[in-house]
């Protein structure tokens, strides 16, 4: 990994092959998949024999993050994090990506370090190697675009788009912690905008700003599903919002739902924070998005092998697209499900 350095180094020294040089020397090859990677005019990859899953993710400053609150390390992190999500949501296996980055000339030598630091973390967690990308000026701040490449057997591959009625609707983990922890951190820089001297009151929130800031793509379950020799029927990472994503399905497969409130699975610290900002903990779980659980169907035949399983919940069923998409509440009453998650171009 990088050293630690006190001074600053203008990029202006290093120019782009001579930064490009740098990160190279801290990446390590972990596959033999990975024929070349960093160092010539296109990385060389070896499919194995399977199909290749590949897909993009680009995160603007002042759009998707807010580098007042989000440290460069955390930053890196996640931007690797959400890319490898969209890989396990097609039930394949991540294997190498792409970075490719446009900065300013306020970011140093040091900022990008900090930055690649939480790349190659989050490459040396989930056994991904960095195999190339692109470094370029910018003159609005900071931009990350990511390429996750990953494999699957062409039989295992799963699509948004093959949910049947009378299929389970199951997902991983717990939901809304995110958003809350977004709501904590824009809360914090509210308060340091109207005084800068003080401190920031973080305490006893620690889950739902992990879940925000450094989120884990659900490697997991993938290997739950390999283990157990599960395949889901259709798949999608929830990152717009629990309603969102099922309504994606749910549209591309032809299909209705029955979601019921009472069994959205939600960690303490979030409804106990949802409460704290007149928040219902069941909007954040529908609406906030950036959870990165893997939401999918499941035929009723594979029941018994989730029921009791702790990394996953049975939250609802699809039907008949002519029932539509609801949400039962608590009280049994029925109301129609919406989407209200993140759009990028609101």
């Amino acid at each position: 990994m990088f050293e630690n350095k006190d001074n600053r180094t203008e990029l202006s020294e290093l120019g782009e092959f001579g930064l490009i040089n740098h990160i190279k020397e801290s990446v390590i090859i972990q596959h033999k998949s990975t024929l070349k990677g960093i160092g010539d005019d296109a990385a060389v990859l070896d499919a194995e024999n399977k199909k290749i899953v590949v897909s993009t993710d680009m995160l603007v400053e002042g759009v998707h993050f807010d580098l007042s609150y989000v440290p460069l390390r955390h930053l890196g992190y996640k931007a690797v994090s959400v890319n490898l999500s969209d890989i396990y949501a097609m039930n394949a296996e991540p294997k190498q990506i792409t970075v490719s980055i446009a900065l300013s000339n306020r970011f140093s030598l040091e900022a990008v370090e900090e930055l690649y630091s939480g790349i190659l973390l989050a490459c040396k967690n989930y056994n991904v190697d960095l195999v190339g990308g692109d470094t370029t000026s910018s003159t609005s701040g900071l931009v990350i675009s990511i390429t996750a490449i990953g494999y699957a057997e062409e039989k295992n591959i799963v699509y948004r788009n093959t949910a049947k009625e009378n299929q389970l609707l199951v997902v991983s983990g717990d939901l809304g912690g995110a958003y809350m922890g977004l709501q904590v951190l824009e809360r914090e820089k509210s308060v340091f905008m109207e005084s800068p001297k003080a401190q920031p009151d973080l305490e006893g929130n620690d889950y739902i700003l992990e879940r925000q800031l450094k989120p884990e793509p659900r490697a997991d379950v993938f290997r739950m599903f390999k283990d157990m020799k599960l395949v889901p029927t259709a798949m999608i990472d929830v990152s717009d919002g629990l309603a969102s994503e099922i309504l994606h399905l749910c549209t591309q497969s032809g299909v209705g739902v029955e979601l019921y409130e009472s069994k959205i699975p939600l960690d303490p610290q979030t409804v106990d924070r949802a409460m704290e900002f007149s928040i219902d903990p069941t909007v954040a779980a529908l609406s906030g998005g950036e959870d990165y659980e893997l939401l999918f169907a499941l035929d009723l035949a594979d029941y018994d092998k989730v029921k009791n399983n702790p990394l996953v919940t049975v939250i609802g069923h699809f039907t008949a697209q002519s029932n539509g998409c609801s949400l039962i509440a608590k009280d049994n009453s029925r109301h129609e499900l919406k989407a209200q998650g993140w759009n990028s171009f609101k």
